[in-house]
């Protein structure tokens, strides 16, 4: 409607425009007649020319009027889009309002997040700082072992020393007797001189008293070398069971860091080998006691669906010597009890867990099909 009345007071002003034009040119010709009567013919020609100049100023005010209508229209359609334009504006905003929401929640749950990731880094550092302590437990007690294992040989070698004493000591009675012996056959010999020369009897006689001296001198030095060979048997029965106590001493610590340390692999193993081996264990790991072998590592799994046993030892530190003193020969006879127990058919996983393994000892392994998995790798 307002559109309508705008169109309107614009067609009446240029017909005002437009009369005010004509109206000003009649009056001009029209003064220029009367002051000039023969041109009249001309002031014709100039009102039929006034007349034509209407016509095409009434055809240029409907050609306006119709582009005014067209320009009503584009303006109407360009209100419109307008509006839809705010509409999608303010659903715009609505979404952006949204999603700044969005993201402060993401923000905060990343600020939660990068909190959570500095306490696990900590746990990480404890956890670091708590294997670095056992690492250097773990090596003192192999100082200890060591020292040890040089006092044992310090003993054995001292044993060794007592024995040869005490050979020597059985050789010292063997030719006092000997000696002895041979002094008995004099006798003999001296007494049957005595029958034939009495000078040689007494001389014999005075022999015979000296002889019974050093004979009663031995005697006590036989009586002596066997209190001394008494008193060596009761040191070396001492020296023997400090020995075994102190192999008791060591046999207890060595099994209880024995049993530590394959606790600790329990709880570490499953994972590992599910994360590196693909091995899905059914239930736990376990010390069992399978044919009269004590396993220290047993369980049961799964590999790409198929059943696997899994026996292993658990050892502190493994190198060449532990191969040659029959390391794998001792895994192979557990392997072989559990093969016994289920079935020569069945698959079995070999591992050896340790805090340190060579790298010639993990060759050797590998070559018999044996996993090696160091503490520091879990």
């Amino acid at each position: 409607m307002q559109r309508k009345n705008n169109k309107k007071r614009i067609d009446e002003q240029l017909y005002k425009e437009i009369y005010g034009i004509v109206k000003s040119l009649i009056e001009d010709k029209i003064e220029e007649l009367f002051g000039r009567r023969d041109q009249l013919e001309e002031i014709k020609e100039v009102l039929l020319q006034i007349a034509q100049n209407q016509r095409k100023t009434e055809e240029t005010i409907g050609k306006l009027s119709e582009a005014q209508k067209r320009t009503e229209e584009r303006v109407s359609k360009l209100e419109d889009i307008v509006r839809e334009l705010a509409e999608a504006q303010k659903r715009t905003e609505e979404r952006v309002s949204k999603l700044e929401d969005i993201v402060r929640e993401l923000a905060e749950a990343q600020k939660r997040t990068e909190e959570r990731v500095s306490k696990l880094e900590d746990i990480v550092r404890e956890l670091a700082e708590a294997q670095k302590r056992t690492e250097e437990r773990v090596s003192k007690l192999e100082d200890i072992v060591r020292e040890l294992a040089e006092a044992q040989k310090r003993t054995e070698e001292r044993v060794s020393k007592l024995e040869d004493i005490v050979r020597e000591l059985v050789e010292a009675q063997k030719r006092t007797e000997e000696r002895v012996n041979e002094l008995a056959e004099a006798q003999k010999r001296t007494e049957e001189r005595v029958s034939k020369l009495e000078d040689i009897v007494r001389e014999l006689v005075e022999a015979q008293k000296r002889t019974e001296e050093r004979v009663n001198e031995l005697a006590e030095a036989q009586k002596r070398t066997e209190i001394e060979i008494q008193n060596l048997i009761r040191s070396d029965h001492e020296i023997r069971e400090e020995l075994r106590s102190i192999r008791r001493e060591i046999g207890g610590l060595s099994r209880s860091f024995s049993y530590a340390f394959e606790n600790e692999a329990f709880r570490s193993l499953p994972d590992f080998l599910k994360k590196n081996f693909g091995i899905v264990l059914k239930k736990r790991l376990v010390r069992e006691e399978i044919r009269g072998k004590e396993i220290n590592i047993f369980g049961i799994g799964e590999k790409e669906g198929k059943e696997v046993f899994v026996v292993g030892e658990a050892k502190v530190r493994l190198d060449e010597v532990k191969a040659q003193d029959g390391v794998f020969d001792e895994l192979e006879d557990k392997v072989s009890a559990v093969k016994e127990e289920y079935g020569q058919g069945i698959d079995v996983v070999k591992i050896l867990v340790t805090h340190h393994a060579t790298k010639g000892f993990i060759n050797l392994a590998k070559q018999r099909g044996i996993i090696v998995i160091q503490s520091f790798e879990w």
